[in-house]
């Protein structure tokens, strides 16, 4: 038998070709693992330069780490420019630098850092208005597709400098790592300009700044900043400092004026006296809420919540606000005013404002003027949108003006405020109405319809209180519209109805005699003592007519007197022009009764007799008492010519505007 011979066996020749990959695989990665990176620095250098339109250099050694999805690059020295157009010569300047490098969005031309570790850094950041940043990679310095995104940020010691001229921000940081601090070894100083305003800022933070880094732990940190007249202190975490999401800290927050805030933060708040506010601050995406605040505007406490919506075209501010007790102190800056002295230094730690008194001081006239002529500013309303209520359980320190309580709701929308409902508790009735500003007008339209019901009058003029008087209740209206930039410029072109109206009462007949220069009844009162005296009617009706307030209806009758009034009063001149004539129902000697004249302005009013009348009453005393003393009291008796007047009519006089100028203003200021 002859032996069969056996083939050799042979590998498949895709085998043979996988092994071969595998092989020249290998020899790769060792070749990268001992590559000696360094000797491509000059060509990195050359190659970045050329790229970026600026100089880079690795000082003195390149090393790289590679991994599945990135490399880790280390450089011993780094110096990398700015564009010449910059302030800063460098971008940064470390004396070591570690960053990590995704590999797969270079394929889309994105630079992806998730982490970098700078040793005594200096970094220059600029921006400037037409776009360019400092920070974008690429020849042009406007494309956002060349600025990296960069996750977390270690920094050991050094500093920072960033300079957006535009936006009024020029800051230098100075950072400086200890790990003996604890959880936050980083603290930090700031000194600069935030918003065109000085600003100065110390705080601690972690090791680790997280800047657009996702799904990482927030990172502690503290803040005590000062930016104009404004102070923050706040402490606690936040999850990203490119956009500040996910912040969740405590605050405090004290000030001149919460109206600084628009230049700081773009928010709108109304102009105030001093403050200081606390509170839990948290950001979520395009949402900031201040949550459970508490604290003091002037005099007045504050309390409740907050939100601040970024995310529309224009920004959205909602909330509920409450006070337990508010004080009429704190409600000049509202409408223009400077705050009191009491307001004006109601808050510890915060430098008191020029107060009311100081600026007329300062204007050598303090009766200048006295509606407020201080521009609104009409900008602020553009800026966003809101609906915010506030209440007030009671009001005190009213003085002249007897408030108990008050709410408003205020709505913002398109650059339309309005305060609808507006509601205040006055003198044991109510005033109330609505009132809207549109600034998307200039001059502003501005209007005005409130609703007065059950005044208690011996409430709303105390110093007749103290006379023992027991008045009716007032109801009344004001209906005002026009166009103005300031509540005096407003007023001062207003057109509309002004109207007050009572009825029965009583009330001490010695100011009525005092009113009527009786001089028979006031020696009455020293000998026997005050007595009431019945109101029977009494109104106060005026057309206003461009700024120009003509009497309709003003009567005040009672059992013994019947008072007239005529004349007018310029809402832009600020100037009294009346006439109030007595007309008394009895008889009464040792009377001088004549017409009273009011005169002079808003800020200094003055009051007197017509000089014709009453000369002519004493010159015929002068002459009788020539002849017999007694025979003078024939010329100061009166014979009491007075008749009742006629409620009915007079109440219905007052209802509505006599002048057509005056009834479109009142039915405008109605539509809101």
């Amino acid at each position: 038998m002859t032996d069969l011979a056996v083939p050799k066996s042979r590998s498949p020749l895709w085998v043979k070709i996988g092994a071969v990959l595998l092989g020249l695989l290998v020899a790769l990665l060792l070749v990268l693992v001992f590559f000696p990176w360094d000797v491509l620095r000059w060509p990195v250098n050359r190659y970045v330069s050329d790229l970026t339109g600026r100089k880079f250099e690795i000082t003195r050694r390149l090393d790289v780490d590679l991994g599945w999805r990135g490399a880790t690059i280390k450089l011993d020295g780094i110096e990398f420019a700015n564009p010449p157009w910059a302030r800063d010569p460098y971008l940064v300047k470390a004396e070591r630098a570690e960053f990590e490098l995704r590999f797969w969005p270079l394929l889309s031309k994105r630079v992806v850092i998730p982490r970098i570790a700078l040793q005594s850094p200096a970094l220059g950041l600029q921006m400037e208005e037409d776009g360019r940043r400092t920070w974008a990679l690429g020849k042009d310095t406007s494309d956002s597709g060349t600025a990296p995104v960069i996750g977390l940020l270690e920094v050991d010691n050094g500093t920072l400098d960033f300079l957006a001229d535009y936006q009024g921000v020029d800051m230098h940081a100075d950072f400086s790592f200890d790990s003996a601090r604890g959880d936050m070894p980083l603290s930090y100083r700031i000194k600069g300009r935030y918003q065109r305003q000085p600003l100065t800022a110390q705080g601690r933070t972690g090791n680790v700044l997280q800047i657009e880094a996702a799904g990482q732990p927030p990172f502690p940190i503290e803040i005590d900043a000062t930016a104009g007249r404004t102070r923050l202190k706040a402490s606690g975490t936040v999850a990203a400092l490119a956009t500040l999401d996910g912040v969740d800290a405590n605050f405090d927050l004290k000030g001149q004026n919460l109206g600084d805030l628009y230049n700081l933060l773009g928010i709108a708040l109304p102009q105030t006296s001093p403050y200081a506010i606390s509170g839990e601050l948290r950001k979520r995406a395009k949402l900031w809420e201040a949550i459970g605040l508490k604290g003091k505007l002037g005099l007045s406490d504050i309390g409740g919540d907050m939100r601040f919506d970024q995310s529309a075209k224009l920004p959205y501010l909602s909330g509920a606000l409450r006070s337990r007790v508010m004080d009429m102190d704190d409600l000049g800056p509202l409408i223009g005013l400077p705050p009191t002295e009491r307001s004006a230094k109601a808050v510890e730690g915060v430098a008191p404002p020029p107060t009311i008194t100081e600026v007329k001081r300062a204007k050598r006239d303090p009766g200048l003027k006295v509606l407020p002529t201080t521009p609104l500013d009409f900008e602020r309303l553009r800026a966003m949108n809101a609906d915010v209520k506030y209440t007030a359980d009671s009001i005190r320190n009213v003085r002249d003006v007897p408030l108990d309580k008050g709410s408003v709701q205020v709505k913002l929308k398109d650059a339309v405020l309005t305060l609808d409902p507006l509601a205040l508790g006055v003198a044991g009735g109510s005033l109330a109405g609505a009132i809207r500003i549109d600034a998307a007008q200039n001059p502003a339209d501005i209007r005005a319809a409130l609703d007065i019901r059950a005044m208690q009058l011996n409430r709303l003029i105390p110093k007749v209180e103290t006379m023992r008087t027991s008045f009716g209740k007032l109801d009344g209206r004001v209906n005002l519209s026009g166009r103005g930039n300031s509540v005096a410029g407003w007023l001062g072109g207003a057109s509309g109805d002004v109207a007050a109206l009572t009825g029965r009462g009583e009330f001490s007949n010695l100011l009525l005699e005092f009113m009527g220069l009786d001089g028979g009844e006031v020696i009455k009162f020293l000998l026997r003592g005050d007595r009431n005296v019945v109101l029977r009617c009494a109104a106060m009706a005026f057309d206003v007519d461009k700024g120009t307030m003509h009497s309709r209806s003003v009567v005040m009758d009672t059992e013994d007197t019947v008072f007239r009034v005529s004349g007018q009063a310029s809402l832009s001149k600020e100037t009294l022009d009346f006439v109030i004539r007595p007309e008394p129902k009895d008889m009464s000697i040792l009377s001088l009764r004549t017409p009273l004249l009011v005169k002079g302005t808003f800020g200094s009013p003055s009051a007197g007799v017509e000089a014709v009348p009453l000369i002519t009453r004493g010159a015929a005393a002068l002459a009788f008492g020539a002849i017999n003393p007694l025979l003078a009291l024939a010329a100061t008796i009166e014979t009491g010519p007075g008749s009742d007047a006629d409620c009915g009519e007079v109440l219905a006089q007052a209802k509505k505007p006599a002048s057509g100028e005056a009834a479109s203003g009142a039915a405008k200021a109605k539509k809101q």
